[in-house]
């Protein structure tokens, strides 16, 4: 293996000044001339021109150099082909150092190699293959077949034996007459076809040529036919195929996440190529580590998010700006080298709203990558139930990912949460993601806990940078798809908002956006939508309503979208309707100290149960009855179950998830967590601490200032 000098390039010397040409004195042009020795074509131009100097070509001067002193002249450095030892060049044509020269060498051949390769009088590794009269066939590798005839055989060979062989002859055709060759001591080089390297973007035009592709494996998928590679470099992918038999793996010692070289011819494949595999090796050492260093540095340019000017003016969002390109990149980068997107979401306006425009962004990237069917093997959204990445969710979604990888070869996914992710009750389930190496990025506008931030690859959270909840995920999350995929805008400008109405967002931020989709959009309309998506997530549960929601969200049929949305909102209404009128008359209200009005509601025992509107509707729902009912009052409402509490409130300073800690550690035995919102929240009790649970929220409530 040889090495260019990189201090003078190759050439052996270094060029250190110049000087004027001693022969014709710096005036580039030949003093003599013999005419009789110019061709027709020369005479011409020197009758037109002159004749330039032959030591200067007309220059004028001369190059002065000196001897390289980093490779003595040599102009590059040679490493042993077999031990890796430097060594001072060829002996015996071989590029080896003096001490394994002395030993015989025996070449192996790789797949791609053919009779081309192959030299008389050389000795080569072989398979004995097949036994006959009149000698032994044996394998060079799986192209080449060569005969011992029995005249040259001393001793018997049997089928499967690995045996060492002297080329006798290569005769017309690619017949080869071989001799067995017995070596006490030899060493073993490994022989390759020289084919060019070639990247992705260059094998388009390459068909019916043989070359060699250099990157990383990114999917191995078994098909009822041969196994196919999909390969990535630092210009794209290539599918290659390698066919052992019907349905088995071929390779099966490579996998994904690994550097390789594949050889094979480019072939046709309707619209696109494929490499035919004729040979696949496992890299390592510098070249891996330099295929990697090359494909990384391409990725990281080619993954780079979009410039954009936000939609809005926002203080905020531009202070969140840095969080936000760093999401978007590795979203980007998780597209380009084929890692699955898993996207979950809270099952709310919000939530659906931020899905879909990461959704809206990131699918359109996927196909252009993977091809047409690319979204239904790299891409999943799930709705959560719970406001957090729960425990059924991450089971779930492990679940998945180990038989993708097991049916596809595909590598685990990258899990974005969007309005569910920042609060430590996420931890638990992001432990155990990491166990089988899930990243997992987060985009929320939840109170956030310091302690996540150990599990996730980024973080996007208004509260990071002086923000509040005001600020939703379908806010964040719309821009953030602008970052990926800046030709969705026009598709998904007005998700910010839908959303800001559903999450009911009083932001400065939220009424521009609502202002400037008001040419298409009435704020009614925004509402009914909002409603809608809540009305269809409920009874979605752990479905995505692939379809539905896009129809909801008019990404389809205009008309359809309408009359959807009017017959859900229809219904929707009607259901709260009846349970409104159920539980007011239910309503308890007491004065706190602080002149806040608590409103507290048994939802368990006072409310249709396992309909819409769910606990948590049910109570916002009688929050703005009694925020209407107490005009210009705090109002802090409280709809409580056996082992829950869900907290509405106006005009109180509230810190739910300061309070949820205090809760769990004053009320011993109370199993008390949640969190939320600072104002709005929901918590969690083991049932038979109940009173004591709601005594001291009540307490806490009571003593908090209010506006």
């Amino acid at each position: 293996m040889s090495e260019k000098c990189k201090e003078c390039g190759g050439k052996g010397y270094k060029v250190v000044g110049s000087k004027k040409c001693p022969d014709c004195k710096g005036a580039g042009k030949s003093k003599s001339v013999d005419l009789m020795k110019l061709s027709e074509k020369d005479m011409g131009s020197f009758l037109r021109n002159g004749s330039n100097c032959s030591k200067c070509s007309g220059a004028g001067e001369i190059e002065l150099t000196e001897q390289c002193t980093v490779c003595s002249g040599k102009g590059a450095f040679y490493k042993c082909r077999i031990c890796g030892v430097a060594t001072e060049g060829l002996y015996n044509g071989e590029e080896v150092c003096p001490s394994c020269a002395k030993k015989q060498i025996v070449y192996k051949l790789d797949d791609s190699c053919n009779i081309e390769e192959l030299e008389v009088g050389k000795l080569y590794h072989a398979v004995v293959r097949n036994i006959a009269d009149f000698g032994v066939f044996v394998d060079l590798n799986s192209n080449l077949r060569g005969l011992i005839h029995s005249s040259n055989m001393k001793e018997e060979l049997k089928v499967g034996e690995d045996v060492i062989v002297s080329v006798k002859e290569i005769k017309p055709k690619g017949k080869m007459d071989l001799v067995p060759r017995k070596l006490k001591e030899y060493q073993t080089v490994e022989l390759e076809k020289d084919l060019p390297v070639k990247l992705a973007s260059e094998v388009q035009k390459l068909v019916g040529t043989s070359v060699r592709v250099e990157g990383e494996v990114i999917q191995v998928k078994q098909t009822a036919g041969p196994t196919i590679f999909t390969i990535a470099d630092e210009t794209g992918q290539i599918s290659a195929a390698a066919f052992e038999s019907a349905g088995e793996r071929a390779y099966p010692h490579i996998n994904s996440d690994m550097i390789v070289s594949a050889t094979g011819e480019i072939t046709a494949r309707g619209d696109s190529v494929q490499l035919e595999i004729k040979s696949l090796k496992k890299l390592s050492g510098p070249k891996e580590g330099d295929i990697r260093r090359r494909i990384e540095a391409a990725l990281d340019r080619r993954a780079e998010p979009h410039d954009i000017q936000y939609m809005v003016e926002s203080e905020v969002l531009e202070r969140l700006r840095p969080a936000m390109r760093r999401v978007a990149k590795e979203i980007r980068k998780a597209i380009i080298t084929s890692v699955p997107i898993l996207l979950r979401h809270h099952a709310d306006a919000d939530g659906m709203t931020a899905a879909m425009a990461i959704e809206k962004a990131v699918v359109p990237l996927i196909k252009e990558v993977n091809g047409q069917d690319g979204e239904y093997y790299f891409y999943k959204r799930a709705p959560s139930k719970a406001p957090f990445y729960e425990m059924a969710d991450v089971v779930r979604d492990i679940s998945f990912a180990l038989e993708d990888t097991m049916r596809h070869g595909q590598k685990m996914p990258l899990v974005v949460s969007v309005d569910n992710g920042s609060s430590i009750e996420n931890i638990p389930a992001m432990r155990q993601a990491g166990v089988y190496g899930i990243r997992m990025i987060v985009v929320d506008h939840h109170h956030p806990d310091d302690e996540v931030d150990e599990f996730l690859v980024a973080h996007v959270n208004p509260a990071h940078v002086g923000g509040d909840f005001g600020i939703t995920a379908g806010m964040l999350c719309t821009e953030l798809a602008r970052m990926i995929n800046m030709d969705v805008e026009k598709d998904i400008r007005h998700l910010p908002a839908v959303a800001a109405v559903g999450d009911r967002s009083e932001a400065p931020e939220a009424k521009e956006y609502i202002r400037m989709v008001s040419d298409k959009y009435s704020l009614q309309d925004l509402k009914d939508m909002a409603l809608a998506l809540d009305f269809e997530a409920y009874w979605l549960k752990f479905n995505n309503g692939k379809g539905i929601i896009d129809d909801i969200l008019n990404f389809g049929d205009e008309k359809i979208h309408r009359k959807l949305v009017k017959v859900l909102c229809e219904q929707a209404n009607e259901m709260i309707d009846e349970q409104i009128d159920v539980c007011m008359s239910h309503v308890k209200t007491q004065t706190l100290p602080n002149g806040a009005l608590l409103n507290v509601l048994d939802v368990e025992n006072y409310a249709h149960t396992f309909t819409f509107p769910p606990p948590g509707k049910t109570s916002g729902e009688v929050h703005d009855q009694l925020c209407r009912k107490y005009e210009g009052k705090p109002v802090i409402t409280l709809g409580y179950g056996p082992d829950f509490a869900v907290i509405r409130s106006r005009g109180v300073k509230m810190n739910i998830p300061r309070m949820v800690r205090e809760l769990h550690e004053e009320v011993r035995g109370g199993g008390v967590n949640g969190g939320g919102h600072l104002v709005v929240g929901s918590i969690k009790f083991v049932e038979g601490m109940r009173t004591e649970v709601l005594s001291k929220l009540a307490e806490k409530i009571g003593a908090v200032e209010v506006e």
